[in-house]
C-alpha cells in the first residue's frame, strides 16, 4: 500500500467498524430503528414484531437479495455484514472465499469476521476498483467518492475525512 491507500482503506474501515471494535452487524434495531434504516421491508406496523430480534430481522431484510434465499433460509443472518467494510450476501462471501480459495468461509462465515477482516476489505476495494480512487490523491472528491461506493451515500462523511486526513499524516 502506498501512504494515500493505506490512509483511505484504515480511514474507511476505521469508521466502518467504529474504530476496530465491531467487525459483524449488529442489527439490534428497536422498531423506530427499523423504520429509519430498513423502512421497506417492514410495511405497516410490522416493525414491532422484528424488534430487538437481529436473525429475524437480518433474514428479512437480506432474504432474496445478494444470492441468500428467502428470509425462512435463514441465508440472511448466516451472511449478515461482517470484517472491516461489512461483506454481506451470500454471492459476496462466495466470491470472496473464491478470492482467497478458502471454502470454508461458506459453512464457517465468521471466519470473516475474526480471521479475515481486514483480507475482505482488500478484497472489497480490489473488485471494486477502489484503489483508483485511492490514488486520486488526500482530498475531499476522492474521500466523497470512496464513501458513496463503500457506503451506498454519504453516512458518517465528515468522520471518513477527519480520519483519512489524519492517518495520512501517520504515514506519509
Amino acid at each position: 500500500l502506498t501512504p494515500v491507500r493505506a490512509a483511505h482503506f484504515f480511514a474507511q474501515t476505521s469508521h466502518e467498524t467504529g474504530g476496530f471494535k465491531a467487525f459483524a452487524e449488529n442489527l439490534n434495531y428497536s422498531a423506530q430503528g427499523l423504520q429509519g434504516i430498513f423502512g421497506k421491508y417492514f410495511p405497516g406496523n410490522l416493525e414491532e414484531s422484528y424488534a430487538r430480534n437481529p436473525e429475524k430481522i437480518a433474514n428479512r431484510v437480506y432474504g432474496s437479495r445478494m444470492g441468500n434465499g428467502d428470509e425462512k433460509s435463514g441465508d440472511g443472518f448466516k451472511f449478515r455484514g461482517r470484517g472491516a467494510l461489512q461483506l454481506t450476501g451470500k454471492d459476496n462471501y462466495a466470491a470472496f472465499a473464491k478470492y482467497l480459495n478458502k471454502p470454508e468461509i461458506m459453512t464457517n462465515p465468521d471466519l470473516v469476521a475474526t480471521t479475515y477482516s481486514f483480507e475482505s476489505a482488500m478484497f472489497f476495494f480490489d473488485k471494486n476498483k477502489l484503489w483508483e480512487i485511492c490514488d486520486k490523491g488526500i482530498n475531499d472528491a476522492a474521500i466523497l467518492a470512496l464513501t458513496k461506493r463503500i457506503n451506498g451515500g454519504t453516512h458518517g462523511l465528515a468522520d471518513r475525512s477527519e480520519k483519512t486526513k489524519k492517518y495520512y499524516e501517520y504515514v506519509k
